[in-house]
């Protein structure tokens, strides 16, 4: 209770405040203050731009916040009166300057009781100005943030009130770290700041002098690549200015801008040459985009280029950029160019008259507007699925319409899958194995080139050199998957045509099963019969099970009290919750992954998922079987590589929405800190020690042949192979006698080891508490032909699954999943089970003798 009122105590002292900025940052800063019970006296902004006002202002203006739009506040370096007078008219007790890009003077600054605040995206005292953020990423700093300090004369060089940072990924933009951190947690802190001001809290923490820096706007004219530097060096200067104001060389005799950079950590890849000027060595257009090259030698890779004219296009597409031929418009597809047309005159109300060759930002068009313009064509045509990068692409209306029509006739769908297969000749077939990266439905290198070897475990040899996922691959991946999600075809998929691509995909599985369970048995060591009829067949029946349920997830209705005079009713929805990242291990490649995506795709859920790092590649010969299925880009995403880098990135990633984990226990307590991040729902599949009990009663040949089978089978790397065999007294001696003379037909000179313990006769409640000694609890067995004995012992195991008189009979229709330190949420089994119960799994041989029991 004492905390609960110290909280409420923190939040009754409120403020007056004049917001001073612009944008949507500002607006929602804005948002938020008033949301936390905070007055807004005063909104300063910018006038309206080409008819159009500032968001800020647009907010303000909804709620009846007075608004002030002044073009500027000085004039020839003295405050304006006027508009110092207006400022102070309104009483404000706190100014908070969100994002400002005017000059506010230093008698605004002051005037307010507890003065200014002002929000900078830099870690202060370094990289002061304008193009703070820029300079971070040209500069190759590990370390960006931001900082809210007390405005001075200086603007940016006053006291300190909070700062935040993040680490910078090797390939991140500005646009990169803005949405990622600045953006989200500025916002966070701004209000946090207000708050600590509100409740007297807030420090002042002098900035230091040393390392203090102040580089200059980055315009333009002065972002000429110099290439005379190391790739890194050019790297950072190209990602440094992406999207603005852009990184640029002569080619042609014209101004080409450089767009998406990332190191190039590979061989020289084959490509036609173009001659750079200033460049020592042509750069190539490769498959991939144009290959250039620092003085050192080594390579970075460009995405996009942008010509003078405002176009921009794929750099690998550079030599054949004007190769297009014009489509020919339906009577259909022009009535869709004319209603786009006036969209486009909706948002640039500045131009008379749209014609083919107007130029959407160049005619005074934000990224702002970009969002808008796209949201008003989904709402007029939903068949028509357009992203921002479509606009950048095309920014002319010729070009614009064009491209919109082949993406409404579908063209962009029937793009062939791209795919280098590493082939090779094995078990009498010639297997092709992806080995690249698969992100939004392409076969692609990781961003940085990396590779790794994927080994065969049986003579040591190198079976692919295998793509190695970076982060700004895992944030790729993401991305695809959230699009797919939130505005993708899948997203507008009905739940039957949900299972029916699942189908597709379980007939593709099984007319690819050899295949398939020859690249399980050379990536993992599995046996291959066991590949065959387990790794792959269980797998295939996986997928159809849950292509069956998608359109069986339904809510319920709840019968309230009907209390008087008004009678409601109460239902439930299952809805879907986003991005599901899947880490899967290296025992069973490809049935873990069926197990964890087939659920999280039937209920209408994307993913990311990064296979086990020694046993990528059936995860990805599943990704070219998705494709051809027909899964739309970006809903199955699959990212081999590091667990520590490709998983951890996943964990923590603020738009993965769930993560399932199958593995050890340490690792998946680290994933439960790393998913706090953003409160994301995580299922463990973890460690076990499961306990097997047989007693003097039972089938002993029976037991015998299970009890191996439950320690050795699939060479004992089963995640619920028998650890501990806890044999009766009276039989032990024959049991240990049968077993080690059924133990001389394995071939194995290494494998698994059988523990076998003795326990006292009739001694139920002993070899319970030692089979419960443990702090996992995955699964068990016993072994009886007393089938109350039987149950009693399964009521008592702690573990999720309880086998009696078999062992390793899973099934898909079967919850699957432990307890304790085992982990907890379920594999298989009814796709809407309650989450909050913990299941308890009983399998039961058929051939069990059930007592006669009476009805009551």
């Amino acid at each position: 209770m004492v905390c609960f009122n110290s909280f409420y105590q923190a939040y009754q002292h409120k403020l007056k405040l004049a917001l001073i900025g612009q944008s949507i940052f500002g607006q929602e800063v804005y948002n938020k203050l008033r949301k936390e019970g905070h007055k807004v006296v005063g909104v300063f902004t910018v006038p309206d731009k080409n008819g159009q006002a500032d968001p800020l202002a647009l907010a303000a203006e909804k709620d009846g916040t007075p608004v002030f739009k002044f073009p500027r506040w000085r004039a020839k370096g003295k405050p304006i009166q006027e508009v110092v007078a207006a400022y102070k008219s309104v009483g404000a007790e706190l100014n908070v300057l969100p994002f400002c890009t005017q000059f506010i003077p230093m008698d605004v600054i002051d005037c307010p009781k507890h003065g200014s605040i002002i929000y900078h995206p830099s870690i202060l005292p370094r990289h002061r100005g304008a193009s703070a953020i820029n300079w971070t990423l040209i500069q190759g700093d590990k370390k960006a943030g931001f900082t809210i300090f007390w405005a001075d004369d200086g603007l940016d060089t006053g006291p300190i009130l909070l700062q935040r940072e993040c680490d910078v990924g090797q390939n991140d933009t500005v646009d990169d770290l803005y949405n990622r951190f600045l953006f989200p947690e500025g916002i966070k802190a701004m209000v946090e700041a207000v708050h600590l001001i509100a409740d007297g809290k807030a420090p002042r923490i002098p900035q230091p002098k040393e390392g203090a820096t102040y580089e200059g706007i980055q315009k333009k004219e002065n972002a000429e690549i110099s290439w005379n530097q190391p790739a890194a060096a050019l790297h950072n200067w190209i990602r440094g200015h992406d999207k603005v104001p852009g990184a640029w060389a002569t080619i042609d005799g014209q101004v080409v801008t450089f767009y998406g950079s990332s190191l190039l950590d590979a061989s020289v890849p084959a490509g036609q040459e173009l001659a750079i000027k200033g460049a020592s060595r042509p750069g190539l257009v490769t498959k991939n985009g144009l290959v250039v090259f620092g003085n050192d030698g080594k390579m970075v890779l460009v995405r996009n280029l942008q010509f003078e004219d405002g176009k921009m296009i794929p750099a690998s597409k550079y030599f054949s950029a004007d190769e297009t031929t014009a489509l020919e418009l339906t009577e259909e597809e022009k009535k869709m160019a004319e209603d786009i047309r006036a969209i486009w005159k909706g948002i640039l109300s500045n131009v008379a008259v749209i014609e083919d060759s107007t130029d959407f930002f160049k005619s005074g068009a934000s990224s702002m507007h970009v969002v808008r313009m796209l949201e008003e064509i989904k709402q007029k045509y939903s068949g028509l699925q357009l992203q921002n990068e479509d606009v950048y692409m095309a920014t002319k209306f010729a070009d614009f319409i064009q491209m919109a029509v082949r993406k409404f006739r579908g063209e962009d769908k029937e793009e062939e899958l791209v795919i280098d297969y590493i082939s090779k000749n094995v078990n009498n077939m010639t297997v092709n194995m992806p080995y690249q990266c698969f992100i939004n439905g392409h076969f692609i290198n990781a961003d940085d080139g990396k590779t790794y070897d994927t080994i065969n475990p049986a003579d040591g040899s190198i079976i692919a050199s295998v793509s190695s996922a970076s982060l700004a691959d895992v944030d790729k991946a993401v991305a695809a998957a959230k699009e797919a999600f939130e505005n993708g075809e899948w997203g507008r998929m009905n739940a039957r045509e949900r299972g029916r691509l699942m189908y597709r995909l379980a007939d593709l599985m099984e007319e690819h099963q050899e295949e398939l369970a020859t690249i399980e048995s050379i990536d993992s060591g599995a046996v291959y019969t066991l590949a065959l009829k387990t790794h792959v067949g269980m797998s295939v029946q996986t997928f159809r099970y849950f292509a069956g349920w998608c359109d069986k997830i339904q809510g319920a209705t709840i019968p309230i009290n009907q209390a008087r005079p008004n009678h409601n009713l109460t239902f439930t929805k299952k809805e879907p919750i986003g991005v599901c990242a899947i880490v899967i291990p290296w025992n069973y490649p490809l049935m873990m992954l069926a197990w964890k995506s087939a659920a999280c795709l039937a209920a209408g859920n994307t993913l990311v998922l990064k296979p086990a790092q020694v046993t990528p590649l059936t995860s990805l010969k599943f990704a070219e079987l998705s494709a051809k299925a027909g899964f739309p880009k970006g809903v199955i995403n699959i990212l081999p590589g590091s667990g520590g880098l490709v998983g951890q990135h996943l964990s923590e990633h603020p738009d993965v929405r769930k993560v399932g984990f199958t593995g050890s226990t340490p690792t998946g307590k680290q994933i439960m800190k790393s998913a706090a991040t953003n409160l994301k729902k995580v299922s463990l599949e973890l460690g076990g020690k499961s306990p097997l009990i047989i007693f003097n009663d039972c089938e002993l040949d029976r037991a015998v042949k299970m009890g191996m089978g439950a320690v050795y089978f699939n060479k004992g790397e089963n995640c619920i192979a028998a650890g501990r065999l806890f044999v009766e007294e009276s039989i032990h001696d024959e049991f240990v006698r049968k077993v080690v003379r059924y133990s001389k037909t394995k071939e194995e000179s290494f494998g698994p080891v059988m523990v076998i313990s003795k326990f006292k006769n009739g001694d139920v409640d002993g070899v319970l508490r030692r089979a419960n000694t443990t702090e996992y609890g995955l699964a068990s067995g016993v072994f009886t032909k007393d089938i109350s004995k039987a149950l009693y012992i399964s009521e008592k195991l702690e573990a999720g699954t309880v086998f009696i008189n078999t062992y390793n009979k899973t099934d898909v229709a079967a919850p699957f999943g432990g307890f304790k330190q085992s982990g907890f949420g379920k594999d298989l089994g009814k796709l809407f089970s309650p989450s909050l119960i913990s299941h308890l799994t009983v399998q039961i041989n058929e051939e069990t003798t059930l007592p006669v029991v009476p009805c009551v």
